[in-house]
């Protein structure tokens, strides 16, 4: 059976996740600062720690990949459809005669590595709730779609 001291610094593990809305990479160091600070104290936060831990760097894999699909792909649209002697001998684009129409298929994909992105940072923000809720009361709970990086 955890202790309320145990489950309380479970849950401000996950919480402390939620720190990347306001402070860049808190997602990763404040999760980190309080599970190295406790887990060799507490299986329950070792274990809460490593599944933070886990899912924030997976989340992070797949965001870095559905990042490399869409960039790319903008940018050969944007430039498919200007000229080289446009880009070297005039300061202002014109987009009059921008077609999507031969890069429809590869415009959808990167449209969807966009949305699938926004999809995964609200389902984050929503999982991570919910991981705490689960921890707080006890439960250990396993993060969906998560690669076990640390063991």
């Amino acid at each position: 059976m955890e202790t309320t001291t145990e489950k309380n610094t479970a849950t401000f593990t996950h919480l402390s996740a939620l720190t990347q809305y306001f402070i860049p990479f808190g997602n990763y160091i404040f999760p980190i600062l309080i599970w190295t600070s406790k887990k060799d104290k507490s299986e329950y936060v070792d274990f809460h720690g490593k599944q933070v831990l886990n899912f924030q760097l997976s989340l992070l894999l797949y965001s870095l990949t559905l990042i490399m699909i869409a960039i790319p792909i903008f940018i050969f649209t944007v430039f498919s459809n200007i000229s080289f002697n446009t880009m070297m001998n005039h300061h202002d684009f014109v987009f009059t005669d921008f077609n999507f129409g031969n890069n429809i298929g590869i415009v959808t994909v990167g449209l969807l590595a966009i949305l699938l992105f926004g999809l995964l940072k609200v389902a984050e923000f929503f999982l991570i709730i919910y991981a705490a809720i689960k921890t707080s009361n006890g439960e250990k709970y396993q993060y969906p779609l998560t690669i076990p990086f640390i063991k």
